[in-house]
């Protein structure tokens, strides 16, 4: 079974078992890790289930969307490997993609 894994903001690494389909959001939430609030349920209306890609990783997901870049442009945590997990769709593809999630804006 393919994994992502996830760093809290305690530094704490878990790994987490993908369900094809599902967005990291909802993996993350489901697992119940702290710190990623996903006040928006997903639709890419808010920036709380704001992550960073491993940069090794970078390569694995696609480009993002206009509206997810505005979002994440409104966050004093933007980086350069900044995603929303509610735009990151889990497939087999996926496996062993490394997330930490951002601290609240």
């Amino acid at each position: 079974m393919p994994h992502i894994f996830v760093t809290t903001a305690k530094n704490v690494t878990h790994e987490l078992e993908i369900d094809n389909g599902a967005t990291a959001m909802i993996t993350i939430r489901d697992a119940g890790l702290d710190g990623l609030l996903a006040l928006c349920g997903g639709v890419c209306a808010c920036a709380t289930c704001h992550v960073y890609v491993d940069p090794a990783c970078a390569s694995m997901l696609g480009e993002m969307s206009a509206d997810e870049d505005e979002l994440l442009d409104g966050s004093i945590r933007r980086k350069e490997n900044s995603r929303l997990s509610c735009q990151i769709l889990l497939t087999d593809a996926l496996d062993g993609l490394r997330l930490t999630i951002a601290d609240e804006d």
